[in-house]
């Protein structure tokens, strides 16, 4: 078992979580750590046909793994190391608090901060109560960062 610190990234479709893959990639270059991509398939909506219903969770899981692979794409041009991915299924939030919970690796769990508006659920989930019951740091980056800014900050 790999037992090097690993910089958690949470990846979804949103800028701001391109924002935080650049933080956590330079970040963990300079502290000898690995970086891990995770995205989170929510559960699919209860259909009653079987078939189509897992057709649905099939392409979910496709689609999940296509953007894993492109930002992992990104990731190693940034540093020369390509991150693991990892799909998690369910709720967001709990599923990664559980993951954070039991992988003794992990330093930090690294979030994108939209750059306006309300903080989406997994920082208003993290960095409220549950904060004080994780075994790791969170990083919250803002999505407005830039360049030699962010480059400055890890």
């Amino acid at each position: 078992m790999d037992t090097a610190p690993t910089y958690l990234v949470v990846i979804d479709a949103t800028a701001e979580s391109r924002v935080a893959l650049r933080f956590a990639v330079l970040r963990a270059a300079h502290v000898a750590a690995k970086v891990t991509l995770v995205t989170v398939v929510p559960p699919p909506e209860f259909i009653q046909w079987g078939a189509i219903q897992e057709a649905m969770a099939a392409e979910a899981l496709a689609e999940a793994q296509a953007l894993l692979a492109a930002v992992a794409d990104e990731a190693e041009s940034l540093a020369g190391n390509r991150p693991q991915t990892m799909v998690l299924n369910g709720d967001a939030a709990p599923m990664l608090f559980d993951h954070v919970r039991t992988d003794p690796t992990v330093r930090a769990l690294v979030l994108g901060a939209a750059e306006g508006g309300a903080p989406g659920p997994l920082v208003s989930y993290f960095a409220g109560e549950r904060a004080g019951q994780l075994p790791c740091v969170v990083i919250i980056v803002p999505g407005g960062l830039e360049g030699e800014r962010l480059e400055s900050l890890t």
